[in-house]
């Protein structure tokens, strides 16, 4: 059997909501060939069962300490694909993601790449902060989970995966990642819940977000930033 193009690798821990309808959207990219994986993280309400039944014949669900960075290098270490597609419960491809992932590094500038992204909800300044979201990382080439990070499996081999901290794990491997090449900054979207910032409140999330990067690049730990977020 020849081996996937593209591995899909999902962290998740107590996502019972969503999880069913987030693995049944992959059906498309999972019958042109794409590998899926989750990786739970020690749920205690259905997640593992759903995942089961969705993920059946042919899909893995694994089991990892949680924390999302111990979940997606879990979850890498078994994907046969040659690229690495790490992506949240709650965003949404594009139908044609592998395709398109398949294109951009197909020309040899790039060897990882993301999204843009588009926030679901009510509020309309989710639609101006997709908007910053994007720009920002374009010109910072800095990505963040919401956007899709995808990668070759040797780009992440050669950066050591995502390091083993609790929060801004996203950040981390992107600053490494521009070592061996800018991202490809796909323009089109994948769509992720607004779930946080409604819930916070818009504002609140938006401040509470910028603190946390700020203080991070001043070298506040990441243990320290994960207690401030929750």
């Amino acid at each position: 059997m020849l081996a996937p193009a593209l591995s899909i690798i999902i962290p998740v821990r107590n996502e019972a909501a969503g999880i069913a309808a987030a693995l049944q959207a992959l059906a498309p990219l999972r019958a042109r060939g794409a590998q899926l994986i989750v990786v739970d993280g020690g749920s205690s309400d259905d997640t593992v069962a759903l995942a089961q039944a969705a993920l059946a014949p042919d899909g893995q669900l694994l089991q990892s300490p949680p924390g999302r960075a111990r979940q997606m290098n879990a979850g890498a270490h078994r994907a046969e694909g040659a690229v690495l597609l790490f992506l949240h419960v709650d965003t949404q491809l594009p139908p044609d993601a592998d395709v398109l992932i398949a294109q951009a590094l197909a020309i040899g500038r790039h060897v990882w790449g993301r999204f843009d992204v588009r926030i679901a909800g009510r509020p309309r300044m989710l639609r101006v902060i997709a908007a910053l979201m994007n720009r920002r990382s374009r010109w910072s080439g800095i990505a963040t989970g919401d956007q899709a990070l995808f990668m070759t499996r040797a780009a992440f081999d050669a950066v050591g995966g995502f390091p083993h901290q609790a929060l801004m794990e996203d950040i981390a491997i992107s600053s490494r990642l521009l070592r061996l090449s800018s991202p490809a900054c796909l323009a089109q979207c994948v769509v992720t819940s607004g779930r946080r910032w409604e819930t916070r409140g818009v504002w609140r999330t938006v401040w509470l977000m910028w603190r946390l990067r700020w203080a991070y690049w001043r070298g506040v730990s990441p243990d320290v930033l994960a207690e401030w977020y929750r």
